[in-house]
This record gives C-alpha cells, structure tokens and sequence, in this order.
C-alpha cells in the first residue's frame, strides 16, 4: 500500500496524524478524528505543550492524552528512514466507537445546546447521536440514546413511523419538511415540525432531523382563536355599541349597534376618527378627555369612564358614558383601545347648554322640593326659581314639573345611577354639578 492510500485510509478513521521539522512547523496532517482544521490546530498546540511540559516522560514514545473530553493513545515520534528533520506522531482515539466526531461534526456543535430536538441515525434505526433536547423527550441523556434502537424508546407504531420517514429521507436523497404527532413526556400528545435530511458518515448514508416542539404554540393559537370568537360573538351579538380604536384614535372593529347609534353603515364607520363622532360645545371637555386619551395610550392608567356626547348623522345628540379599556400588559405605548358606550339618553336636538344653577334645580325638583324649598336652598327667591323652571319646560320641551324631571334624566342631563340626584357630567359622585 503506497503512502497516498494509506492517507486516504486514515481520513475513514478516528486517528490523527501529523508531521513537523525540527522548530515544531506543521508541514503535513490528516485522518479522521477531527472535523475541522482549528480543532486540530487545537489538538497541536496541546500536543507540543505536553511535550514541553516538565516532567513529562520525554524517553517514552506512547502515553494517553485527554482533550476535549476525549482520551488518545499518543505515539511520537515515528521517525521515517533517511529523513531525520522531519517526524511524525499519530494519536489514535480510545473507544472512539460513542464518542468520536463524525463528519456530522459541524451540524452537531451548531445544535448541540440548541433549544430544538436534533438527531442522527443510520439506516438501521440506530442512534448515532443526539442532542439533550432530543434525549430529554424520552427523559433521558444523549449518552443513554446513542447505540440504541427507535423501538427501545418508542411504541411501536410511532416507531414504524419513524423508520418510515427515515427510509423516505434515503431514498429520495433531499431534505423533507414532516409534521408529527408524538407522545411527550407527561403523556399527553405533542406536535412537532421541522427537517429531516441526508448525511454521509463512516461511507454510509445516515438521516439527521431537527424539530421544534410547537405543541404550546398551537394550543396557545388555538386559545387565541377561541378568544377572538368569542370577542367577536359578544361584540355582535350583545347589543353594546363598542368598537376597538387605533393608538391615534380611529375606529378599526365596531358591532351593529355602534353603527345603528351613529346612523351609519360599518364600512362608513370603520376607519373614522373617533372625535368625529363627538359633540362639540360646553358641555364636552375635549381637551380634558384628549390628556385622559394620552394617559391611556402611554399605559399611566388602564381604564377610563367618562360621560361624552355623541352625535349621530341626522346631527341628533345623546349623552352616554365611556369606557376605555387598553389591550394587552406590555409596558410601551397602547396599541389599541377597547370603548364601550353604555346608559345612553334619548336622542335629541342640541339644546343650549343649562348653567350650573339650572343643573342644580333640576336636582332638587326630582328630589321632591317645592318651588319654595328649592328657592332656600340656593338662596333665590321665590321669582327666580319660577323663571329658571318656565325657561326649563320651554328648553327641555316639558309641560309639567313631572315631565321635566323625566326629561332630565332621558335626556342625560342628571345622572340615572345617582341618589340623590346630581348631574350626569359631575366629575365626582357627591358632586352636584
């Protein structure tokens, strides 16, 4: 056998070979023990420390050398005939049957701590490796896979399976995108996706496959979909007015009955600015609900109720109260707003805002005061309290005190929640006005 085959030889098998002068330079190296020129750089510069290292039995030419958790039998130097400056050493991998590298060397660091499920059989069904997530499907460690067989971990139909795909992998020779069903450690069905793909090893053809456990992702989809159904479910079929609105305040999703309350259709809903659909005039702080807006989306406060008036395309007003949920806890800015429309007054035409003083008789009346109690009371005389009750009936369009204080309240003007009565736009519940 001439030198050549006998280099080509030792590339089959878990040896190491090198050559140097007499200063250490690496003039030549070979065989199969590593995967990749630095790890066997690596395995030099060990060499050469060990050789230079007090102590060391310099008289001996065998000893055993441990690196990267590997053990070889180190023979040096092998001196060839007639060529003293150059000599040879050879290293050969003790048990290098579970532990040698292979030429899946590179696939196997890539993966090796990698959080999905890889590993490498042979035709046989046989374990030549396999990473610790691989081996912590079956509650066990890589080192108790190797050599192993599919059927000395799986039942025998996913095992059936499994070689199955493996023999698709050898014979079509390319890599194949697979689905599975498994069983996962706590019993319960697991789902998995990923490639499956031919290597060569040891002049053979063997399967290497990676998976990504996405049982939890397809459950937690699935609970997303269910969630938005019945979102969806209630928001159509509940009867609120409730529409979701974007960062900068436009309508993205509404129900039928937003729609029915503003008079429009959905497509002419959807898309709209939400301050559109609000009234302006003294009886709407735009400016107040616009920091409580801002407060929201950069997350200061998750909810806000608030009272607002909203109009409609007939320009018809109604008086309802808000509430403003954010979605979602993450700590930037609010992607989207939850408004809820609920205690709406009757529509009706826009009416000259009442002052402060109006607000309050219209309180005491549905009390139960008299004209007279009403007048001691704000400290009016008996006139003026008759004035400001006749400007009501006329504003409100009430031709009695009962129908007054009826209007009052479908109106929006006093709070129907509230005893005893205030006024529906009061910031706090004592509050009169």
């Amino acid at each position: 056998m001439d030198d050549s085959s006998l280099k080509a030889l030792l590339e089959h098998l878990p040896v190491f070979w090198w050559e140097v002068d007499e200063p250490w330079r690496v003039l030549e190296r070979g065989g199969g023990a590593f995967a990749d020129t630095d790890t066997a750089q690596r395995f030099l510069d060990r060499m050469r420390q060990e050789l230079a290292a007090p102590g060391h039995p310099v008289q001996e030419d065998r000893w055993q050398a441990r690196f990267d958790g590997r053990t070889f039998d180190v023979s040096w130097p092998l001196r060839e005939d007639g060529v003293h400056s150059r000599t040879r050493g050879l290293a050969v991998e003790v048990d290098a049957r579970a532990v040698a590298p292979r030429r899946y060397a590179a696939f196997a660091e890539l993966v090796d701590l990698a959080p999905a499920a890889a590993f490498i059989r042979d035709c046989q069904g046989r374990y030549l490796w396999a990473n610790h997530a691989y081996a912590h499907l079956y509650n066990t460690v890589p080192e108790h896979l190797v050599g192993k067989y599919i059927e000395d971990f799986d039942a025998p139909a996913e095992a059936d399976q499994f070689r199955a795909l493996d023999q698709e992998i050898l014979t079509r020779g390319t890599a194949v995108r697979h689905t599975l069903g498994y069983r996962r450690p706590d019993g319960s069905a697991g789902r998995a996706v990923g490639h499956r793909f031919p290597v060569r090893e040891n002049a053979q053809t063997c399967v290497a496959g990676i998976y990504v456990d996405v049982t939890d992702h397809l459950r937690a989809t699935l609970q997303r979909q269910e969630a938005e159904e019945n979102l969806q479910a209630l928001r159509d079929h509940s009867g609120l007015p409730c529409a979701l609105l974007s960062a900068n305040g436009r309508v993205v999703e509404a129900s039928a009955a937003a729609a029915e309350l503003f008079r429009r259709s959905l497509p002419d809903l959807v898309g709209r600015r939400a301050h559109t659909l609000l009234a302006a005039g003294p009886d709407l702080d735009l400016e107040r609900l616009h920091r409580r807006w801002k407060g929201l989306i950069a997350r200061r406060v998750r909810r806000v109720e608030t009272s607002a008036v909203l109009v409609d395309t007939e320009g018809l007003q109604r008086r309802a109260q808000l509430h403003l949920t954010t979605i979602g806890h993450s700590a930037g800015r609010a992607r989207h707003v939850w408004a809820v429309v609920t205690h709406q007054s009757l529509a009706h035409e826009a009416h000259p805002a009442l002052t402060a003083a109006q607000i309050r008789i219209l309180s005491l009346l549905a009390e139960g005061s008299s004209n007279g109690d009403i007048a001691a009371s704000l400290k009016l005389s008996r006139q003026t309290v008759d004035y400001h009750l006749s400007r009501l009936r006329r504003l409100l369009g009430a031709a009695t005190r009962p129908a007054l204080v009826a209007r009052a309240y479908v109106l929006g003007i006093l709070a129907p929640r509230a005893w005893p009565p205030r006024s529906a736009t009061a910031a706090h519940p004592l509050s009169t006005v």
